[in-house]
């Protein structure tokens, strides 16, 4: 006959047991706190947010800038190659084409270009330009266009422009007061 072990002697090696394999599992890092970042409380989850949705933000203002750039260097090559052109074409022509465009249709077409333009994307462009191409061109816009640029300009570039209009329309006042000896009569 085989002797049977006692009820406490198999408690105990069950207790015993329990031990080990509770001391193997508390000795194991867990899968899920290994892939879980340090900071899972919900503060470090809104902090990782705010964090990752200003780099997102950023991101789009450099691309727009990036794109904005783009385009103001390709209507400066647009317009260096235009006037180049122009160059090129006065001393071969000169005074041989009676329909050749005015002096100031440069000016003309670049007015239309910044009106159809929204007014924060001109204002960037029209404040590298220099002062006396800015009024040329600021001349030959709709008030309320011009207004709107002014606007979004910086208040020193809006400033210097307001100032060139403002003498170039008073050069003008004064030239149209003159009295021409021509139109006097005798």
């Amino acid at each position: 006959m085989i002797p049977r072990p006692s009820l406490l002697l198999l408690t105990a090696a069950a207790s015993a047991l329990a031990v080990v394999a509770n001391g193997v599992t508390a000795a194991t890092p867990e899968p899920q706190a290994q892939s879980a970042p340090a900071a899972s409380t919900r503060l470090g989850n809104e902090i990782e947010q705010d964090l990752s949705a200003r780099d997102a933000a950023a991101a789009r203002r450099r691309r727009a800038l990036d794109l904005r750039e783009q385009a103001a260097r390709a209507a400066e090559a647009r317009l260096q190659a235009q006037m180049g052109a122009q160059q090129q074409q006065q001393p071969a022509a000169a005074g041989a084409n009676p329909e050749a465009p005015p002096e100031g249709a440069q000016f003309d077409e670049l007015a239309r270009i910044y009106q159809a333009m929204k007014p924060g994307k001109a204002a960037v462009v029209f404040e590298q330009l220099e002062l006396d191409v800015q009024m040329q061109i600021a001349q030959r816009m709709r008030e309320r266009s011009t207004a709107q640029i002014l606007a979004a300009m910086t208040p020193q570039g809006a400033a210097a422009l307001s100032m060139a209009l403002a003498r170039g329309r008073a050069d003008a006042g004064q030239a149209m007061r003159r009295p021409q000896p021509q139109t006097r009569p005798r």
